[in-house]
């Protein structure tokens, strides 16, 4: 049987209940990978943390190993295969976004320095927000670690974006193909409509209201980790879970393109070196990727794609210090 051990930070919030078990269950590495835990949490939430590992015990996997519990990330990193960076000071009344960035930086360079101890090839992948620039953050403190290895989440904004297409066509969300998103995890992402497609059919083919597709979409999209906060008084959790668990699957899984925040090397579609930034990728099947480079964007796309280049310029400004 093989294995592969998985750390996860924040191991006791919200996102992260809903995460672990699909992780131990077999779901995401297959029934022949016993998966080991390693839940990392604040030493005022590792007894919480502790309580979460006493549930994945009391599940009885076939597929679960070890799951160990740590307050410090440098041992709760050791030797992992994945670390899954989900633990971030949450967005509080009154905060600005710049406020919620400079708190989490600290958190993001202690996590980055605290990966010299994983598996050389260690996948790391961003959830806590703003995840493009924590994942900036952590890359740059990991000064060992390839910055191909690291990643952040726009899956969940390319999950909503389908759901609503979806909904709209009356057509299931699997269905909808090539449908990609663009830059920030914030309201300047870009849901790319006019390169996706509906079956055989371009997605505007199938759904013929542009007016729709550039106004209510994509604010819908842009806008809706808002409209959850407001509707069920916390942030997205288990969409959050689902999203990374396909991030997982859909890098694991050769020839997939999905929607990824990649380290930009300045060679793709104008954005400059160094920012972390969400571009279609495709996946090797072994945790690695490629960005695709033949994706034709609008004039309309690249005005929306400079949006979410100048806000991600201006966080990286923020966090200079860090860097």
């Amino acid at each position: 049987m093989n294995s592969t051990r998985v750390a996860v930070t924040g191991a006791a919030g919200q996102i992260s209940y809903s995460l672990l078990f699909r992780l131990a269950s077999g779901e995401v590495f297959g029934r022949n990978t016993r998966v080991h835990l390693n839940l990392i949490e604040l030493p005022v939430a590792v007894g919480a943390a502790e309580g979460v590992a006493l549930e994945l015990q009391d599940c009885a996997y076939s597929t679960l190993g070890e799951v160990n519990c740590y307050d410090n990330a440098t041992q709760g990193f050791s030797g992992v295969d994945w670390a899954l960076l989900i633990g971030a000071k949450p967005r509080g009344p009154g905060m600005e976004r710049s406020d919620l960035i400079k708190e989490n930086g600290a958190i993001f360079v202690d996590q980055g320095r605290a990966l010299i101890k994983a598996n050389p090839k260690v996948t790391a992948i961003v959830v806590g927000n703003p995840c493009n620039t924590n994942a900036l953050i952590a890359m740059h403190a990991a000064k060992d670690i390839p910055p191909r290895q690291f990643t952040a989440m726009t899956m969940l904004d390319e999950n909503r974006a389908r759901a609503q297409l979806g909904q709209r066509a009356k057509t299931p969300s699997d269905r909808i193909d090539r449908l990609f998103i663009w830059g920030n995890h914030s309201p300047t992402m870009y849901p790319d409509f006019e390169n996706a497609k509906i079956g055989s059919s371009t997605l505007e083919e199938v759904i013929r209201d542009r007016d729709w597709l550039c106004g209510d979409f994509l604010s819908t999209v842009q806008q809706r980790g808002a409209e959850i906060i407001r509707a069920r008084g916390a942030s997205s959790a288990a969409s959050a879970a689902s999203a990374c668990i396909d991030q997982i699957k859909f890098l694991n899984t050769e020839d997939k393109c999905f929607s990824c925040v990649v380290a930009s090397d300045g060679n793709y579609y104008d954005v400059p070196k160094g920012l972390m930034f969400s571009f279609p990728v495709r996946s090797s099947g072994k945790g690695s990727y490629e960005i695709l480079d033949d994706i034709d964007l609008s004039t309309y796309a690249r005005e929306k794609i400079r949006f979410s280049v100048d806000e991600l310029l201006k966080e990286r400004d923020l966090v200079r210090n860090l860097l």
